[in-house]
């Protein structure tokens, strides 16, 4: 990855640190395949929606501010009519809204070819979300592990029925490789009553908690994969799932560190990828053959590469997973 940043010279994919979406995509037709892509009204998440839609994939647009997904959309539209966009209300850092989209997905009787697990909050200062849960984990993790969870008989089905995999993308981030030294502190991720928010506030980094969200990503994809192998018995259901890394890519996510965002935004110009290239890797992974049957993969610059050891540790996926599940289960036995 170094060096296809400094030379610009392309891996064992053909593809490099500056291919752009469109170039990876190249000659690659998505015409009948469906696309949820979450956080699709900005940044890379606007662009792997354009590059999906623009290649001919049914694209739901999983966002938590409409009238920008809309923007987004009318762009695309104006510039490639016959792209073919839905606009969706998503906020993944409430579990209600989750349920509620993946409710109202599975009613409208359409196909699941593709999930894009994207959207994200990153290095915000401390808070919790509606459900009691650390605001990064709860929006760059939970909401994903249970879209996911919620959309995957959809997924399946699809897969029966038109003898085609499918493929779960979770947007990551080597900023994973910063996440803290016991990699998951699953101690520190919830509150159950008022007056343990400020327990979870002592000792919280916004860079710790979001690279602990980016190396939950992984796990999730390493753990699906391990899962999905050991309990699908079905042979015509095919199913992968792999993370990976962007790049560093000029986006307004440091908007809350005012020196590092100013930096970003103007030195970062000279050595951060722009959205178009930010993307590359994401339609790669969700569109590419040389991406066929792998899964529980790593990808950067539109190639695998490799994760850190706690990315890799089955141990704490397995924990992760389990600690995932007691979440979404107990905010089950929470409704009326």
């Amino acid at each position: 990855m170094i060096t296809s940043w400094l030379l610009g010279r392309p891996g064992k994919s053909g593809f490099s640190w500056s291919s752009t979406a469109d170039h990876v995509t190249q000659g690659i037709s998505a015409a009948g395949l469906t696309a949820i892509v979450t956080g699709a009204s900005s940044g890379i998440g606007s662009k792997t929606a354009r590059t999906l839609a623009l290649r001919g994939a049914h694209v739901v647009m999983a966002d938590r501010s409409l009238p920008a997904a809309q923007a987004v959309r009318d762009a695309i539209v104006a510039q490639a009519p016959e792209a073919k966009l839905d606009i969706m209300e998503l906020d993944l850092s409430s579990m209600a809204s989750v349920r509620a989209f993946a409710s109202q997905f599975i009613a409208r009787g359409l196909p699941l070819n593709i999930l894009i697990n994207n959207a994200g909050v990153m290095a915000i200062p401390f808070a919790l979300s509606k459900d009691g849960i650390e605001m990064q984990f709860a929006t760059n993790h939970l909401g994903h592990f249970l879209l996911t969870h919620l959309l995957l008989d959809t997924m399946k089905k699809t897969s029966r029925e038109s003898n085609m995999e499918g493929r779960i993308v979770n947007v990551s981030s080597d900023v994973h490789r910063f996440a803290y030294r016991e990699g998951i502190r699953f101690d520190k991720i919830t509150a159950k009553e008022a007056h343990e928010k400020s327990k979870l506030a002592n000792g919280y980094s916004s860079i710790g908690a979001y690279a602990q969200s980016k190396l939950a990503n992984i796990l999730h994809a390493n753990e699906f994969t391990r899962r999905f192998k050991e309990e699908n018995v079905e042979e015509n259901v095919k199913i992968t799932a792999n993370s990976l890394h962007p790049g560093a890519v000029i986006t307004n996510l440091l908007r809350y560190h005012s020196i590092l965002y100013v930096l970003h935004r103007t030195l970062g110009k000279l050595v951060l990828k722009n959205a178009e290239q930010g993307a590359a890797t994401t339609c790669y992974v969700a569109l590419h053959s040389d991406v066929n049957g792998k899964s529980g993969e790593y990808y950067c610059d539109s190639n695998l590469c490799e994760p850190n050891a706690k990315a890799k540790d089955m141990e704490l996926a397995k924990k992760l997973w389990d600690f995932s599940v007691e979440l979404i289960t107990s905010a089950d036995a929470s409704l009326p």
